[in-house]
């Protein structure tokens, strides 16, 4: 209480110096900076907008944003030889044009508000097998996340289930109980209103591995953190000649305490019948991350690479940390979406030597933000024996990251990119173009390291001699027709400044203010739904659009194209104002991104795409493979064997739909029969305690009605509103079953503001004859005492004559059902804003409306 005391007065203070704003004005502002993308605009006040604890916000819009940015990173820049100018800086950050820093830079950069860290990627670990040691690890991970780090470990130094221990239980329990504690450790960690995000890996030698690999299927395990097995050449090798293999533990001991022969291709095919099932484990192919590693040469010093970041794309050692930043790619197209369009690449390659540099700048930020969080940790008032993990564990991430100087150079918007060059994604001339342009990416980003190594020492670590050998630095150095002697003459006398630079990292949020694509990945979708709030009594609203929420709002249901469409068309001069469904797709069909969103391109060819473009990366890639419901596993397997030959260093797909169903525990799991048993149902009671919704049907305002019997569904009514008036603040109320002259009919009751019971005569008078069919076969199944998540997929797959939007009747059913089933029951990834089925992408459930999980 007397640290928030404090920090409050701290925050007046900064209020009496610091300008605030409203909310209004600062929407008002910063819909203006976007150009009217009310998605672009909540996402930056939301996440990135300069704010304290207390919810009062110091910025106006992203120019203020970029502004704090470019005052810090200049006033690093003055601490060395020919320091960038601030309007340099500026220029190339403004609008996120150009170059950005991801999340953590974003907000934290400038920020005295807060004590956190700039770094998006940590990985903590060490190699010992004790309580001790696992709790410690637990801690230091917690410490991370509530900095808003994102945590990966390892668990392959840890024994396999069985083996004995010396002490009460004997024997040892496995990995997967540690799995369980630190995903529940990640999912009680929040971060400005989300949670942690956690990797865990294992490697597929360790005796526990099949146990590892289905870890998830069970209903509400694991559900903190993403999982991905180790996967070494040997073992492919053994599937591919469906030999034995070998599992142990200690995994890299020459006398095993554990050693066991496995089927190799049976743990295969388990493993591609679980990412065929539920999109996980993911597979690292690890010999390929290690050999190509610039950092593992130099292992021995304490750079061995162990795990990576939640994504995958930062491969780390331990406590060694990471920031992002990507370059635009879509900026650099001259006469983009014509056929005049060309790659300014003078001007790219100017840009990454600039980015390079400032990721090296904003490691003294993180440092400098570290020794504040340090220094914080020692001002608290808790006893050292309280504040000694936390200290040091700090401590540890500071001098790695003082020792190495890592950077996460990438780029975003390769979609838009090949869209506006005329390529089609995935096509040879795309993966040629793409390639070439990471190619000139990674080459000056590494001309840029040695400049800077001149100009401000090597990283701390650095030895020309253990880099020799390195297929990576070998291809970006030695064999790079690019690459100018004089810079191969400055690296062996001075080297380089930071010992691994580059990746390619999921964009998320950030695509959403570039208003591009995300990352690597093509369009994710090119038309959607997005609803704006109204009033009612607006003008020139069309009524065919308007929703109503359960409080009454109305909302205008409107077409969104992705930027990206929206200027082709602009370009070629085609209007999208009021477009048919009928003119979009000939309009679709004839755009550069036809065949080129993440529903339909070649997913071969993206594998292949990843692996060429690897090749010029020295951490790895973000990206998933969203292949179509109906895909085999046979052909997931060759996807992930694709993978490995073309050179990639991880892979993850996702199988539409593939996370929905009933996952039920080994413990609760019901075993069925052959015979068919009668249900025995509740008798329905004369008044019927309901839920309320309201919502729009075709541009009509409607009203449904859900029956309840302990809590569980039984029956639905569902009708327009305007003959049946329920009032739109009441969400809860009763349904009187009434005999009136040997007919029946439904009275609906409920208690107003005042406390006063009011009845409704006539619920039937709303029904509507198709609709009422469609609730009578729904409350039927429902009164048979059929699961809600199968009741759910019942109402989600029917076909109305009239067709189907997320506005329809269908839509409000399905919200009616899904407020009552319970939490962990999984069923199709629902999104919680349009209520479209989400897919995944990059590591994230994301929806085709903008919403994002990963914030």
């Amino acid at each position: 209480m007397k640290n928030l005391v404090k920090e409050k007065a701290e925050i007046d203070i900064m209020n009496e110096t610091m300008k605030t704003y409203n909310r209004n004005e600062i929407f008002k502002s910063t819909l203006n900076y976007f150009n009217g993308d009310e998605l672009a605009t909540n996402t930056w006040i939301n996440k990135y907008a300069l704010k304290d604890s207390f919810g009062n916000i110091y910025e106006l819009n992203p120019d203020d944003t970029h502004k704090r940015l470019a005052k810090e990173i200049y006033r690093i820049e003055q601490k060395y030889p020919n320091p960038l100018s601030y309007e340099l800086i500026f220029s190339l950050l403004e609008k996120f044009k150009y170059l950005i820093p991801a999340g953590g830079s974003l907000t934290g950069i400038g920020n005295d508000l807060q004590v956190s860290s700039l770094s998006n990627c940590f990985v903590v670990g060490n190699s010992y097998d004790s309580y001790g040691s696992i709790f410690h690890i637990d801690e230091q991970q917690v410490q991370l996340m509530k900095r808003r780090g994102g945590v990966g470990h390892d668990l392959s130094h840890l024994r396999p289930s069985g083996t004995p221990v010396k002490n009460s239980a004997l024997t040892s329990t496995g990995i997967v109980p540690f799995m369980e504690r630190y995903s529940n450790s990640t999912r009680e960690v929040a971060q400005d209103g989300r949670r942690g995000a956690l990797m865990l890996t294992l490697s597929i030698k360790h005796p526990d591995a099949e146990n590892f690999i289905d870890a998830k299927l069970t209903e509400g395990k694991i559900t903190g953190a993403n999982i991905s097995v180790k996967i070494g050449n040997d073992f492919m090798k053994s599937v591919i000649n469906d030999k034995p293999y070998i599992q142990q533990f200690p995994i890299n001991s020459e006398k095993p305490l554990v050693s066991k022969e496995i089927d190799s291709k049976r743990l295969w095919d388990k493993i591609i019948h679980n990412v065929w099932k539920s999109a996980e484990p993911g597979v690292l192919f690890w010999d390929k991350i290690i050999s190509e590693s610039p950092a593992d040469c130099y292992a021995n010093m304490g750079f061995a690479t162990i795990s990576t970041n939640p994504c995958g794309e930062i491969p780390l050692c331990p406590y060694d940390s990471c920031r992002l930043l990507a370059i635009n790619l879509l900026s650099y197209v001259k006469n983009p979406y014509t056929k005049d369009a060309e790659f300014d690449m003078n001007l790219f390659k100017e840009h990454t030597q600039y980015a390079q540099r400032i990721m090296d700048d904003i490691i003294d930020l993180e440092i400098e933000k570290i020794d504040k969080i340090i220094q914080k940790i020692k001002d608290d008032s808790e006893p050292d024996y309280i504040k000694s993990t936390e200290k040091s564990l700090w401590e540890s991430v500071k001098t790695m990251a003082h020792l190495g100087r890592r950077t996460g150079l990438g780029i975003t918007s390769e979609g838009d990119m090949l869209a506006a060059m005329g390529y089609q994604y995935g096509s040879t001339e795309g993966i040629d173009f793409a390639v070439n342009v990471q190619r000139t990416l990674a080459t000056q980003a590494y001309i840029s390291s040695v400049i800077l190594a001149k100009e401000r020492g090597a990283f701390n670590v650095f030895d020309i001699n253990k880099e020799k050998g390195n297929p990576f630095l070998s291809r970006v150095l030695f064999n790079n027709p690019d690459m100018p002697k004089e810079i191969l003459d400055q690296y062996k006398k001075t080297g380089r400044r930071n010992i691994a630079c580059l990746t390619i990292a999921p964009t998320g949020t950030v695509s959403i203010m570039t208003q591009t694509t995300s990352g690597i990945e093509p369009a994710f979708g090119i038309k959607y739904k997005r609803k704006r709030k109204i009033n009612p009594n607006d003008k020139g609203i069309n009524p065919d659009n308007i929703e109503y929420d359960k409080q009454g709002d109305a909302f205008e249901m409107y077409n969104v194209y992705h930027h990206g469409f929206v200027k082709w068309a602009q370009i070629n001069g085609y209007d999208l104002r009021d477009l048919s469904d009928e003119n979009y797709e000939k309009l679709y069909k004839i755009s550069p991104y036809y065949q080129s969103t993440s529903a339909d391109i070649d997913w071969v060819a993206k594998v292949a795409m990843q692996g060429q473009i690897q090749q010029w990366i020295d951490h790895s890639i973000s990206v998933t493979v969203n292949i179509p419901n109906e895909t085999t596993e046979e052909i997931v397997s060759e996807l992930y064997m694709t993978a490995w030959k073309s050179g990639c260093k991880g892979i993850t797909v996702y199988r539409e739909g593939s996370r929905e169903g009933i996952l039920v525990s080994d413990k609760h799991q019901q075993k069925m029969d052959n015979s068919f048993k009668e249900i025995n149902v509740p008798k329905r009671p004369k008044i019927l305690e309901c839920d309320v919704i309201h919502f729009n049907n075709k541009g009509e305002k409607w009203v449904g009605v859900l029956g309840l019997v302990q809590d569980r569904p039984i029956e639905i009514f569902t009708g327009k509103w305007d003959s049946f008036m329920i009032p739109f603040s009441i969400e809860k109320g009763f349904v009187i079953k009434v005999k009136d002259n040997g007919k029946t009919r439904y009275d609906f009751q409920y208690v107003d503001a005042d406390g006063y019971k009011c009845t409704m005569e006539g619920l039937n008078r709303a029904f509507n004859r198709e609709y009422h069919n469609y609730a009578r076969l729904i409350s039927g199944v429902l009164r048979q005492g059929m699961p809600l998540i199968y009741v759910y997929e019942l109402v989600d797959g029917l076909k109305l004559e009239d067709g189907d939007s997320i506005t329809d009747w269908k839509s409000g059913v399905k919200r009616l059902i899904k407020r009552h089933i319970k939490d962990g029951v999984k069923t199709k990834d629902i999104c919680p804003e349009c209520g479209s089925i989400l897919v995944y992408a990059e590591g994230c459930k994301k929806c085709t409306c903008g919403y994002t999980a990963c914030g």
